[in-house]
């Protein structure tokens, strides 16, 4: 009998083994499948017509934040730039914000001189233009978090309804990750602030802390609402380099003006994708503890039957 059960154990184990094999073998082409699938899934009506909410809601927010920011001091600015290109004396409120008190010395300083304002007037429009592409993509990413349980309740219900939705986390769960990102994206602005003046390395500089902030929220929101704490611990320790990857090839992506305003449920439909594949084979590839230890009540049980006889 035990001989029956090893050998049993050992055919199982290779067959495990085989299926990971071709696993590995077809990942490529599983990924480009995956990616196929996840268009195809995002130009469905229900999922278009999500879409439209994180589209609309960081529109409002965006133009709301414009006319702020220009009553709030870009308009003053701009007559300290013209000012002091006229050679005229500029006077500054003693009651104004020291950030403000200090752009106007520099835009003073860079204005003065033709060559330099012709300098500052680029990068000024330029450094403008990538914040209001980089809010867009924050604020896209913040408001679909809200969207995520609906859309990947949908995926769920279309494509792996023979697999249990955990979760983990609770209400509070999400405001903590999102004040722990920011918190750390500001802090690696701050740090990273020599490496601005570096040619080709600033790029990165500066693109490193929004890709943290985007990587952390987008694969917290869904895996979240997918995984329970243990499963995402199980997967994300051997996947780990994978959904890092797949997360980059998003924020590439959110890269193009405005691009995350459309492709923000997109996101979240191919990480759902990447997820739910995992989590089928977690299970698919998990031994059962319950059926070795139904074995050993069984041997237990046929030992008195022997002693008797």
């Amino acid at each position: 009998m035990d001989l029956k059960i090893i050998f049993c154990m050992k055919s199982y184990a290779k067959s495990v083994n085989i299926e990971k094999d071709l696993i590995k073998r077809n990942k490529k082409l599983n990924e480009i499948e995956i990616l196929i699938k996840s268009l195809k899934d995002f130009l469905t009506s229900k999922m278009l017509r999500i879409a439209l909410v994180p589209l609309i809601v960081t529109m409002i927010v965006l133009y709301m934040l414009f006319f702020a920011a220009a009553d709030f001091g870009i308009s003053a600015l701009q007559e300290v730039a013209a000012a002091s290109q006229n050679g005229q004396e500029v006077i500054i409120d003693e009651d104004a914000p020291f950030y403000f008190v200090w752009a106007t010395y520099l835009i003073v300083f860079l204005f003065k001189y033709s060559f330099t304002s012709w300098i500052a007037g680029f990068l000024l429009y330029t450094v403008g233009t990538v914040i209001v592409l980089q809010a867009s993509v924050i604020l896209s990413i913040v408001v679909i978090g809200f969207l995520t349980p609906l859309i990947l309740g949908v995926l769920h219900k279309r494509h792996y309804s023979h697999l249990t939705l955990h979760g983990h986390g609770n209400l509070l769960s999400p405001l903590w990750v999102l004040i722990k990102s920011a918190s750390m994206m500001i802090l690696l602005f701050i740090l990273l602030i020599p490496v601005y003046f570096v040619p080709v390395l600033n790029v990165i500089a500066f693109a490193f802390p929004l890709y943290y902030f985007f990587h952390k929220l987008l694969n917290y929101d869904v895996a979240s609402t997918i995984l329970s704490d243990e499963e995402f611990k199980t997967i994300y320790k051997k996947e780990a380099t994978a959904f890092r990857l797949r997360t980059l090839f998003l924020y590439f992506i959110s890269m193009i003006p405005f691009a995350t305003l459309f492709s923000a449920v997109y996101f979240i439909i191919y990480l759902g994708h990447a997820y739910f594949i995992k989590l089928d084979e977690l299970y698919k590839f998990d031994i059962p503890k319950s059926k070795l230890n139904e074995n050993d009540v069984k041997r237990e049980d046929e030992k008195p039957k022997q002693i008797e006889n």
